[in-house]
């Protein structure tokens, strides 16, 4: 975790500014408030910031994770990945200062590539990763070590300091405008990945994942209305030919992962060396704060 730079954190019992304290006997410090309010770093290197009676939604299991590292390291969505960091490389100065916000990381693998992209241009970057699921920041926090790792809900009051993030990312993950709008600074960029109307049909209906909705980009628009306004938008499509194998770590990662029964999914795909294409349908929105719209 990085210490050269304050962190932009408040606790999430009194929203007191969060400090990192040494820890004797941790491998990580710990995260203590002004007010006595102290986190200690799981050993894997995330911190636990769900208080009260945490998260009401229900966190991606251990085989969901397990499933969405392995898709991912295959390196099918790897375009993706450079896509959001060519959406993002503009806003990053030049051997300045820039902070990232990636709100529901998963694995990381896509705040990987954008942190090496930061670190290409000179810039020096603190990020600080959200999910609810512990099993999802294990990898997270192996991955992205200088990234802040934290177990959040989006959709109570962030961690995070008003005006102190550069850029939010949000792939594939829940979308909370006013905390979004509240912790970017007056010139930041929210960058959502949402998928479009095809995306993964061709295996779609044989594993169980859930339909894309025909108003999907109105529903956007409307959630993040009064907050954001869209100011560009890119639409990527990746073809991909998937190993039974592939199909079943695909199905399994997403939403689909909470209802679907692994071992009867991989009995029906087979096991075969047959290989199904599938394309991939993304947009890539940069939204900006609606009070830097005029």
């Amino acid at each position: 975790m990085p210490s050269s730079r304050p962190m932009p954190l408040r606790c999430p019992v009194c929203r007191v500014p969060l400090q990192a304290v040494d820890n004797p006997g941790a491998p990580l410090s710990a995260l203590v408030c002004g007010s006595g309010h102290s986190f200690d770093a799981a050993k894997q290197g995330y911190y636990n910031l769900l208080v009260g009676k945490g998260t009401v939604f229900e966190a991606d299991s251990a085989p969901m994770v397990a499933a969405r590292f392995n898709f991912l390291e295959s390196g099918h969505y790897r375009p993706l990945a450079e896509a959001v960091a060519a959406a993002v490389a503009p806003l990053v100065p030049q051997r300045g200062e820039f902070t990232i916000l990636d709100s529901g990381t998963g694995t990381g693998q896509y705040l990987r590539v954008l942190l090496d992209e930061v670190s290409r241009r000179g810039a020096s970057c603190t990020a600080v990763a959200l999910d609810i699921s512990k099993f999802a920041l294990r990898r997270a926090s192996r991955l992205n070590p200088e990234a802040i790792c934290l177990a959040c809900d989006v959709w109570q009051p962030l961690p995070i300091a008003d005006a102190a993030v550069d850029v939010v990312t949000v792939i594939f993950a829940p979308r909370n405008g006013a905390e979004f709008a509240r912790v970017l600074r007056p010139g930041g960029r929210l960058v959502v990945v949402t998928p479009r109307a095809g995306h993964l049909a061709a295996v779609a209906e044989r594993t169980g994942m859930l339909g894309i909705e025909e108003d999907k980009d109105a529903r956007l628009a409307e959630s993040l209305s009064g907050h954001f306004v869209a100011e560009s938008a890119r639409d990527l499509d990746i073809g991909m030919m998937l190993t039974p194998g592939e199909v079943a770590d695909l199905a399994f990662m997403g939403p689909a992962g909470h209802h679907l029964d692994r071992a009867a999914l991989v009995s029906s795909l087979g096991t075969g060396d047959e290989v199904t294409a599938v394309d991939a349908r993304f947009r890539i929105t940069v939204f900006r704060p609606a009070t830097a719209a005029t």
